[in-house]
């Protein structure tokens, strides 16, 4: 299989590009996940919304997965659903929530820095495409990652005098 590396680290609005053999790790990561949520993603797709997460097939693939399994799903999960968010994506949309709201997983800030990436190149229509990147930057030590530098500033309200 080819490389995907190469659109991925291109430098973005100025900011430094991250290394191919990390990204391509990424990929590589991914790809290892990324049958096993296919299948659940789609079981979960046929069943009941309401079922409780931990009974859905999403569920009980998170749960049998270590720390590093679940960072690559969550970044397959988020890559998936910035590119396809047309698509029925409301059971990935809910892994990706779990998933954001999983604490101390070991998040590298290359990782949240390729996921910020993933997000400005998304759909702006994509509602919760700075969901996962921002609730694990959280986890970064200060000062790791420049989270403003990835993340649009919005321009606060005119006050006129």
């Amino acid at each position: 299989m080819a490389s995907v590396v190469g659109r991925a680290v291109g430098s973005r609005q100025g900011h430094p590009p991250l290394d191919e053999i990390v990204v391509q790790r990424f990929y590589d990561r991914m790809r290892a996940v990324a049958p096993a949520a296919v299948g659940a993603i789609e079981r979960d797709r046929a069943d009941d919304p309401a079922r409780s997460f931990a009974d859905t097939a999403c569920g009980r693939l998170l749960r049998s997965l270590d720390d590093d399994g679940v960072r690559a799903l969550g970044m397959w999960v988020h890559h998936w659903c910035m590119r396809f968010y047309d698509d029925d994506t409301r059971a990935a949309l809910r892994l990706l929530r779990e998933i954001a709201g999983r604490p101390t997983l070991g998040w590298t800030a290359d990782e949240v820095h390729w996921m910020l990436g993933e997000s400005h190149q998304a759909n702006p229509g994509a509602a919760a495409r700075f969901t996962l990147p921002l609730a694990v930057a959280a986890e970064l030590a200060p000062g790791a990652l420049r989270v403003d530098t990835l993340v649009p500033r919005q321009a606060g309200p005119t006050h006129r005098s």
